[in-house]
């Protein structure tokens, strides 16, 4: 039987290769500017980070990097929108492999595992970009609750 994490390794290459046309197709200017190569390279680096946070059950790296280039991305003038299109593009591209490989019955929980670590991330960055917008701590939401599912 293949699990969730069988699939973001099998099918990695074709998860990042997915999420990367979608994400040339947003036509995001900074993206666009960085070019295909470093897309996909920030894409499979997102992509590792969903991995491991769902084979550990642990948020902590998706939400060091989110903030790590929320900051990176807002010194560099990044719209907030550039940065969460990427976190979106790749999420439907994994929602795609997953349900192609997994039967119904294990599909609620691979998608909601998947989507809570992407959302965490998505949050952080959020939070992020209000707090350097507006010079002020915001806090993010608590979603450990949501991720203590069975394994």
């Amino acid at each position: 039987m293949i699990d969730v994490i069988e699939v973001l390794t099998s099918e990695g290459d074709a998860i990042v290769d997915s999420a990367a046309i979608a994400l040339e197709r947003s036509n995001l200017r900074h993206y666009a500017e960085a070019g295909p190569d470093a897309a996909r390279e920030r894409l499979s680096q997102l992509l590792a980070l969903v991995r491991d946070s769902v084979s550990t059950r642990d948020l902590v790296p998706m939400i060091d990097h989110a903030t790590a280039i929320s900051h990176e991305r807002f010194s560099a003038g990044f719209d907030i929108h550039e940065v969460l299109t990427a976190f979106n593009v790749l999420e439907e591209a994994i929602w795609g492999r997953v349900v192609d490989a997994l039967p119904p019955r294990d599909l609620a929980q691979a998608i909601g595992l998947v989507s809570t670590v992407l959302g965490a991330g998505r949050d952080t960055v959020a939070c992020t970009y209000v707090s350097l917008a507006s010079h002020q701590h915001v806090p993010s939401l608590d979603l450990s609750a949501l991720f203590r599912g069975g394994r």
